[in-house]
């Protein structure tokens, strides 16, 4: 395989291999940056997780002491929508200086431009402990893919110092993200007939009543950065026909936490706020996230994004699998991508090229900088992720 080099042709590369989420089917992509990694001299392993469902692990060592530099993107993406797009979802193309495609923005660009900051800083790499890529599949639907890796990789991030995950942000450095807990609950009647109510037990009045008690249940942890937690009851379904008792019932609620909420106990608090008329399940539970701005790695990354992006003010994102793949370590995490935030999950998805050539520049600084000054080698992590 010739490797390219060019960010922007490496973007609509990938671009153009279909990974829509769900179903997913990362394997194309998986397989064709494998192939691209041992290119470049990487060690690459495909860890698969479903049919069609990849994982893809990856290491370039180095010579140095230390510890390694780890990136982590996604390569699914959520469906098309259904609005007509006004380009060809999967061609990659550019129309004033935007590169346009499913993907382009979330977040095939991220991964680009790290692996051409790669290839670019290859003689840096190879003077520090080296590098190791995490490239996942799943996340838009519940982080599936970071989860397998944690599973059924152990040891991933042994030697490993830092993390930063290749989201859309612009190029600016982010500290943290909100945690997400997805719940199901489910209700169960008896049918009767339409014209025979009180023969049956309808189960989309007992959700009606959960959905009102979660409306009720108060939210009250704050963070400075990321405000307060939420609740939104996204999905409700039940019933076959109009004149039937419906006997079986559902919702989906997705809850948004912060630093210093335990999934667990709020989960066991809604189960018992909700009563033994409905069944509540999660299928989803990604923990928040957050690496002290004072963290010396952290400052020395805000420094390397300062060109592009002048003063640096901690914010935190909405969304990342990093807290998947770090939730129980002290690794310090980033999260930073060239993708536009605003354009995510949209119709007419893109990436500015401008931000591209400028991502490759803040993670070739950021490789440059691994090698010169080691990350907490000693350190006390200044690190917290509520479990």
């Amino acid at each position: 395989m010739t490797y390219m080099t060019d960010v922007v042709e490496l973007t609509r590369q990938l671009v153009r291999m279909e990974t829509i989420n769900p179903p997913g089917q990362e394997e194309e992509c998986a397989r064709w940056l494998s192939g691209f990694l041992r290119d470049i001299g990487f060690k690459a392993e495909l860890i698969p997780f479903g049919p069609g469902r990849y994982n893809l692990v990856a290491d370039l060592r180095g010579t140095g002491a230390g510890k390694l530099l780890a990136f982590s993107g996604h390569m699914d993406t959520v469906p098309l929508g259904r609005a007509a797009w006004n380009v060809d979802p999967f061609a990659g193309e550019i129309r004033e200086g935007r590169l346009y495609g499913r993907g382009a923005t979330d977040m095939k660009s991220g991964i680009a431009a790290f692996l051409v900051a790669c290839i670019q800083s290859r003689d840096v790499i190879d003077a520090s402990a080296g590098v190791r890529i995490l490239l996942t599949g799943g996340e838009e639907t519940g982080c599936d893919g970071a989860r397998a890796i944690r599973e059924r990789l152990p040891g991933y991030l042994d030697n490993v110092g830092a993390l930063i995950v290749g989201e859309p942000t612009q190029n600016y450095p982010f500290v943290g993200h909100k945690g997400a807990l997805w719940l199901r609950g489910a209700a169960q009647g008896i049918a009767a007939h339409g014209a025979m109510p009180e023969a049956g037990d309808n189960a989309i009045y007992k959700i009606v009543d959960a959905i009102d008690r979660l409306r009720k249940f108060a939210l009250v942890h704050q963070h400075p950065l990321m405000g307060g937690a939420s609740m939104n009851v996204g999905t409700v379904s039940g019933g076959l026909n109009v004149n039937s008792v419906p006997d079986a019932a559902r919702f989906e609620v997705d809850l948004r936490t912060v630093p210093g909420m335990e999934h667990a106990k709020l989960r066991n608090e809604l189960a018992t706020l909700l009563g033994d008329d409905v069944q509540l399940s999660a299928f989803a539970d990604v923990p928040p996230l957050e690496t002290s701005e004072t963290h010396p790695w952290l400052q020395r990354v805000f420094a390397c994004c300062a060109p592009e992006c002048g003063q640096i003010i901690p914010k935190v994102v909405p969304y990342s699998d990093g807290s998947v793949l770090v939730s129980d370590s002290s690794v310090p995490v980033v999260i930073l991508g060239p993708g536009e935030p605003q354009t995510m999950h949209k119709t007419d998805e893109y990436c500015r090229v401008d931000r591209l050539y400028e991502g490759v520049r803040v993670y070739g600084r950021i490789l440059h900088d691994w090698q010169d000054g080691s990350v907490n080698a000693s350190g006390a992590p200044v690190f917290a992720v509520a479990n």
